[in-house]
């Protein structure tokens, strides 16, 4: 009986996505590429950021609401504070969204890479369509922003 009801709280927590990946060069034409359908969402951030979370849990709430929203964090943070920033994400219960973290040696290039309109602020939000539309904004999201970034 109380194996059985583990395994059922167990099922009913959300799967925790693994640490953040690396993010080089080489993987920023895939990860900026349109999603074949429906809309991709690449969510900057960085941990000296204030208000970042904040923009990544409204984000997250809104893919819940939305199955046709791909979103994927993405921290300007090197991958060498992997440790830090998943334990960051998991903190503040985000932790379900794929993560990737800069390899580079130069972040400057893969914000270039990634937004070539972006100056490197954060937190950064990029919705990339199916038809190939993007629309990117800097700073604190609210519900009317996102909607107004979701919509083609």
């Amino acid at each position: 009986m109380a194996v059985l009801a583990f395994a059922a709280w167990a099922f009913a927590l959300p799967a925790l996505a693994a640490p953040p990946e690396a993010l080089s060069a080489a993987d920023v034409k895939a990860l900026v590429a349109p999603p074949a359908h429906g809309t991709k969402v690449l969510a900057l951030w960085s941990l000296d950021c204030a208000y970042c979370e904040e923009n990544l849990a409204a984000l997250r709430a809104y893919r819940r609401q939305h199955a046709d929203v791909d979103l994927i964090y993405v921290a300007t943070d090197p991958l060498s504070q992997r440790d830090v920033l998943e334990a960051r994400l998991s903190k503040a219960r985000l932790d379900d969204v794929p993560a990737r973290a800069y390899t580079e040696a130069t972040p400057d290039h893969l914000n270039f890479m990634i937004d070539p309109t972006w100056g490197g602020e954060t937190p950064r939000t990029l919705v990339i369509h199916a038809d190939g539309s993007r629309k990117s904004y800097s700073g604190a999201l609210t519900p009317e922003r996102i909607a107004k970034l979701m919509s083609l």
